[in-house]
């Protein structure tokens, strides 16, 4: 696990994990990654061994990411509310028990109900693990801090979901559900230890329900920023659903060259995550703190797509599938510390609305290109243009945060100053309070 760079020494006499001090969420967000993807691989096997198709398997997928996405912004917005260590301790508590029990499934029904339940958790955990991290670390490595947390991500997708297949391999599929539950209750320690329960007055004001959840939509940087992560994911994951057809056609690459393609996916997106932090706090660093960055990450992923689908040769369509997942992984740092720093007390409901916003995108864009007869020239007018269209957004974005008074782009105002003004924020806390995680 990479070093965050400059990470703040805790005083001494404190419980301090130094270096250490994000390593229990960083490990649910690499189980996180792996629950992701691992089905995929697993479904022939799934399939046969609970004697279903495999479409009706891939149900188990859509349990998933259907539960996730409905249900990420209500249970962030208990996270504003009641703080962070209750929902992340409870999201992780489930999705321990909801691995064992798609270990122990015996057929579809079982299996479906048991995915819907780890979809729900990770629905709970996630968003209060992103703004966790955007809220304990210092402003200068905060990027950085968030890139590292979607690099692991990521890499359940280049390591995890590997691995899992290897052990479902030597084991059965059931053996890969299990490592994940036992992954699972290696964090639980760690994340006792390392966040804290909420400070005094940290939680989101009281109002209903439903205007609560909705009230990302109705602050201008995070209602832009949502509208220009649709439209970005649409070409970004809408796209990729027809990769792999798209490379076949145009290069009739074998089930395992495509299989390689999917570790430089997300060999790209660890990069990108990585790379997105480090240039975003250097960015803020020289005082540009309207996410530069954000409209660069998406004129490249339109260069990406437009090289992977229409690119002279494979090589050179490899290096756009490269650029591709570069872009997305920088992106969607910039696109979590924008929701971490906006509005300190929508923290965990913005990021839960960009996870959301992410699975809508997809849909409508795998919809668009899916209408076109080829595959290749959908991707390639659908993925670009809205790529386009994502990148003019970003400069809206940037320039509503460079001119709102009271947000991140205000020149002269950090944000650790404005949660301190707020009552919010490591800075607002008691020492040995919520800072200390």
């Amino acid at each position: 696990m990479s070093r965050l760079p400059d990470a703040p020494q805790d005083p001494p006499g404190e419980d301090a994990p130094g270096r250490w001090r994000y390593a229990g969420v960083f490990l649910l967000l690499f189980l996180f990654g792996t629950e992701t993807f691992l089905v995929s691989p697993l479904l022939p096997t799934i399939a046969e061994d609970i004697e279903v198709s495999e479409s009706a398997a891939a149900h188990s997928v859509t349990a998933y990411v259907l539960v996730y996405a409905i249900a990420a912004p209500f249970l962030g917005l208990l996270s504003d509310r009641f703080g962070r260590r209750r929902v992340l301790l409870a999201g992780t508590a489930l999705f321990l028990l909801s691995n064992v029990a798609a270990a122990l499934s015996t057929g579809l029904a079982p299996l479906i109900v048991s995915r819907a339940l780890a979809g729900l958790a990770a629905a709970a955990a996630g968003p209060a693990i992103w703004a966790h991290i955007a809220e304990t670390a210092p402003d200068r490595v905060r990027g950085r801090a968030l890139g590292l947390g979607m690099a692991l991500f990521s890499s359940g997708q280049v390591i995890g979901v590997p691995l899992g297949a290897f052990l479902a391999g030597l084991a059965g599929w059931r053996s890969a559900f299990l490592a994940l539950a036992v992954g699972t209750a290696a964090a639980v320690p760690l994340l006792l230890r390392q966040v804290a329960p909420a400070a005094p007055g940290a939680a989101a004001p009281e109002s209903g329900a439903i205007g609560s959840v909705l009230a990302a939509w109705r602050h201008p940087a995070l209602r832009r920023a949502l509208g220009v992560n649709t439209a970005f994911h649409a070409a970004n994951l809408g796209a990729y659903t027809f990769l792999g057809v798209v490379l076949v056609d145009r290069f009739d690459l074998s089930v395992s060259a495509l299989g390689l393609v999917g570790v430089l996916v997300g060999a790209g997106s660890v990069a990108g995550s990585l790379l997105g932090g480090r240039l975003g706090d250097r960015a803020r660093a020289a005082g540009r703190t309207d996410l530069p960055l954000l409209p660069v990450w998406a004129l490249l992923l339109a260069a990406g797509i437009a090289l992977s689908a229409a690119g002279p040769g494979i090589v050179l369509a490899l290096l756009g599938v490269a650029v591709w997942f570069l872009a997305s992984g920088g992106f969607v740092t910039d696109q979590q510390t924008l929701a971490g720093t906006a509005a300190p007390e929508l923290r965990a409901t913005s990021s839960a609305w960009l996870t959301s916003t992410m699975y809508a995108g997809t849909g409508v864009g795998a919809w668009a290109v899916g209408g076109f007869g080829s595959a290749g020239t959908g991707t390639l007018v659908v993925g670009v243009g809205l790529a386009l269209v994502a990148a003019l957004g970003a400069l809206a974005v940037g320039l509503g945060l460079r001119r709102a008074p009271g947000t991140p782009g205000t020149p002269g105002t950090t944000d650790a100053a404005q949660e301190a003004a707020a009552g919010t924020g490591p800075d607002a806390a008691p020492s040995g309070s919520a800072a200390r995680s």
